[in-house]
């Protein structure tokens, strides 16, 4: 075991070394710097945003840093332009180390692990040198006014010393220009440059004539003075002259001016007064037309108002005739729920007569039933009694006859009579005439035994006399009895009175 673990530590140490070199040698450089490698090759690796392994012990590692840098160039001491006038400028510049690896080969021979401001002081000098050099090439108005073509030709200029060390001049900017006699204010205006310009050009005149007049001597003084001031009166008559043809001039122009001003003043007011009359027409016109459409709003105001009220008129007469038709409708339903309700009932009231005809109709029929059996049994016992009578009959024969015939006078003539019995009093007139009342119940009598005898066939009047004759033939000594009803019954016979 153990001769293994001696035999693998070769391993582990080589394994563990190689961890060590990566752990400790592993680099990442940012993307604003270059991470330079350098000592195992001859050619130095750089690293710009990505990562990579430095040996230990035997690689070293330096930094440049490639951002942008500001550069404040300025000129320390007052420069001369090439008009010989002193100015001061104060320059920005941009630059940065150039990415390429030429640029950064070249960078990392003067700059390497510097911070920033460090390389700026450095570049500093250089840029303010070659700023110097092409002022001295330039005149102040160049300057000035072309401050694009002067920052270039800074830059143009800077470039071919930066490029040896490994700069790259991203801008160049003029911020500000100036001079110790204020010359550069009065570039700004074209007379004030004109003024000192003349003004220059009289002193050295000035200066000139002073000495000539020193060397010429007091003639040549006294010549120059004469002639001067003969040139002066020339002038000033000159300048007088011209004064008056220029007043001339003028107060012709001022007249043109006045006439043209007063025909102007005329034309104005003309068109003054002509828009004013438009205006006043437009004016009425547009009144006109104001009324007009006030008449045309005032109309479709009342229009809108009476097709308002109308159709208010008629929604509320629709909504009182739907009103209306709602209720005879609700009026109708209620009446046809009424009849329905009434024929239900008298369908009802119907069914119940119709059960109760059924049922009266089924009693009397049971009734009718009963008594047509009464009476069939009745018929059938009066049938049977008549057919006893009648075989009595045949056995009596006409003796029969004539007892039931005898039995029946004394009923029939009560009937005869019995209406009288209802009258209180009969007054009779004339002679005999209670044996006429009495011939008139005696008679009704026989009219009731021929009705029998005409009906039956039977003389009643023979079979009377025959049976009383042959009794009495026979002699049989019978006596016929007729008994009178009771006296309750009896026919009254009313009270006569003969007149």
């Amino acid at each position: 075991m153990l001769d293994n673990i001696l035999s693998l530590l070769p391993i582990i140490l080589a394994v563990v070394v190689v961890l060590a070199i990566i752990l400790t040698g592993y680099v990442k450089a940012p993307p604003d710097q270059a991470y330079i490698i350098s000592g195992l090759k001859k050619e130095s690796k750089v690293l710009i945003g990505r990562a990579g392994i430095r040996v230990p012990f035997f690689e070293r590692m330096d930094r440049l840093y490639l951002g942008q840098m500001t550069v404040d160039i300025k000129t320390e001491q007052s420069v001369p332009t090439s008009d010989f006038i002193n100015v001061n400028v104060d320059a920005v510049a941009k630059v940065r180390i150039s990415p390429h690896a030429e640029g950064i080969k070249l960078a990392a021979k003067n700059f390497l692990n510097k911070r920033p401001e460090e390389i700026t002081r450095d570049l500093q000098d250089s840029l303010q040198g070659n700023m110097r050099e092409i002022i001295g090439t330039l005149s102040l108005k160049e300057i000035n006014t072309d401050r694009d073509s002067f920052s270039d030709q800074v830059m143009q200029k800077a470039s071919k010393d930066m490029d040896k060390l490994g700069i790259e001049i991203l801008s160049c900017n003029i911020q500000n220009v100036t001079d110790e006699n204020g010359l550069i204010k009065d570039l700004g205006a074209d007379n004030t440059s004109l003024i000192k310009k003349n003004a220059a050009i009289a002193k050295a005149q000035a200066d000139r004539d002073i000495a000539i007049a020193q060397a010429e001597a007091e003639r040549e003084s006294n010549e120059a003075r004469v002639l001067a001031d003969t040139q002066i009166a020339q002038k000033q008559t000159e300048l007088d002259i011209k004064r008056a043809e220029l007043k001339i001039l003028a107060d012709g122009k001022k007249a043109e001016a006045d006439a043209a001003y007063e025909i102007q003043s005329q034309e104005q007011r003309k068109s003054i007064e002509t828009a004013t009359v438009n205006a006043e027409i437009a004016k009425t016109q547009r009144q006109a037309e104001l009324k007009q459409y006030e008449v045309e709003v005032e109309k479709q105001k009342l229009e809108a108002e009476i097709r308002a009220k109308a159709d208010a008129e008629r929604y509320r007469l629709q909504q009182e005739a739907e009103a209306a038709l709602y209720k005879r409708q609700k009026d109708a339903e209620a009446k046809r729920y009424e009849q329905e309700q009434e024929a239900e009932a008298e369908r009802k009231s119907a069914e119940a007569q119709k059960f109760a005809k059924e049922q009266e109709a089924e009693g009397i029929a049971a009734v009718g039933k009963a008594e047509a059996e009464s009476i069939r049994a009745k018929a059938l016992a009066e049938a049977e009694g008549i057919d006893k009578k009648a075989e009595a009959m045949k056995k009596y024969g006409e003796a029969a006859v004539i007892e039931m015939v005898m039995q029946a006078l004394p009923e029939i003539a009560r009937n005869v009579a019995e209406p009288l019995s209802k009258v209180d009093k009969i007054t009779m007139y004339g002679s005999g005439n209670s044996a006429k009342l009495l011939e008139d119940i005696v008679t009704g009598t026989t009219q009731v035994t021929e009705g029998i005898t005409q009906g039956m066939g039977l003389d009643v009047k023979s079979l009377i006399a025959g049976m009383l004759g042959g009794r009495l033939a026979g002699g049989e000594d019978k006596t016929i009895i007729v008994q009178n009803p009771p006296a309750a019954e009896k026919p009254h016979t009313p009270p006569t009175e003969e007149a």
